[in-house]
């Protein structure tokens, strides 16, 4: 049995699962970093899976190979358009947040099945697509033994969500709007006094929460299951959730914690490959990656500093 290669798959099939849980970390802190709670990254992943895949159904016969990136900027557009009555209903009408991001989730996977059943007459989930992502390999570091499999041959999306990791630490805490989303997060009344538009800044991080939540969802439709139903998202909305607050709202955190549980999503992946299924029940190893998040949050959410008014409507001119 050759171990370096089962590390290197292992390491490969981290990334690929962490992805989409990298996307939507991202998306729920630039929200949350605004002061408004993000329940909602769930349901954002299933529009943009639901998006992604649908429109790229529909481009592929023209579009090629290139079908996928019209799917995949689709479900950016929808999942930016998806996080406005979220905003509209927390930051304007400043209605319970997390009820709001509930309804939300309930909203999304009622209404992408629907749609689903009338689009692909009854049926239950898209159409397999013809034209997903395919692998890129990065020239020469992807031909060194084991460890080019393992970290330069994988999904463009990979690429794309590291380079937002840096993207993000940058914005957030190198540049004006950054500064801006971090103090209505922790200070809206000091914000508010030197002239910062707390309602706006929090729409923009709604709604660029929306965008990158969905891009979660789009990459796991365009790359691990090339269709769209009812179980594409399964939850890891909510896993990305944990790996926010786990990564304490930081960028490099969430990745850090996205990839953390990637590893268990790898390790279930790993253990029906090598047939170990025979020793350990397959409800179980289905559960493993939930169980970790439970256990992973029960240790450590209160230990995590929040963004100090997360959760707490504001209104503009109060004192």
């Amino acid at each position: 049995m050759d171990w370096g290669m089962i590390l290197s798959n292992l390491i490969h099939d981290t990334i690929v699962f962490s992805t989409a849980l990298i996307f939507a970390a991202l998306g729920g802190m630039y929200s949350e970093r605004s002061g408004v709670v993000n329940i909602a990254l769930e349901g954002m992943m299933i529009i943009g899976a639901f998006t992604g895949a649908v429109i790229t159904f529909f481009a592929q016969d023209a579009f090629g190979s290139g079908a996928p990136w019209i799917g995949f900027a689709a479900a950016i557009v929808a999942g930016a358009i998806f996080a406005l009555p979220h905003a509209v209903a927390s930051i304007t009408f400043k209605a319970d947040q997390v009820v709001s991001g509930v309804a939300l989730n309930f909203l999304a996977a009622g209404l992408s099945v629907y749609l689903t059943k009338i689009i692909f007459n009854g049926a239950g989930q898209t159409t397999t697509l013809a034209h997903v992502f395919s692998k890129w390999q990065i020239p020469l570091l992807a031909d060194i033994p084991y460890v080019g499999h393992a970290l330069f041959e994988g999904y463009p999306t990979s690429f794309i969500a590291f380079a937002l990791v840096a993207l993000s630490w940058y914005v957030l805490f190198k540049t004006p709007f950054g500064l801006r989303l971090r103090a209505v997060g922790e200070h809206p009344r000091a914000a508010d006094t030197v002239g910062i538009n707390v309602k706006r800044m929090r729409y923009t991080a709604v709604m660029i929460s929306g965008a990158l939540a969905a891009m979660g969802g789009a990459t796991i439709a365009l790359t691990t299951t090339s269709n769209f139903s009812h179980n594409t998202v399964s939850g890891q909305g909510f896993i990305a959730l944990a790996a926010l607050i786990f990564g304490k709202w930081h960028p490099a955190g969430a990745m850090g914690a996205a990839l953390f549980f990637g590893v268990a999503q790898a390790i279930k992946s790993l253990v029906q490959i090598f047939g170990l299924t025979q020793y350990v029940p397959t409800g179980f190893i289905y559960m493993f990656p939930y169980i970790l998040t439970i256990l992973v949050l029960a240790g450590v959410v209160g230990r995590s500093n929040a963004p100090a008014a997360l959760g707490k409507p504001y209104e503009t001119g109060s004192r």
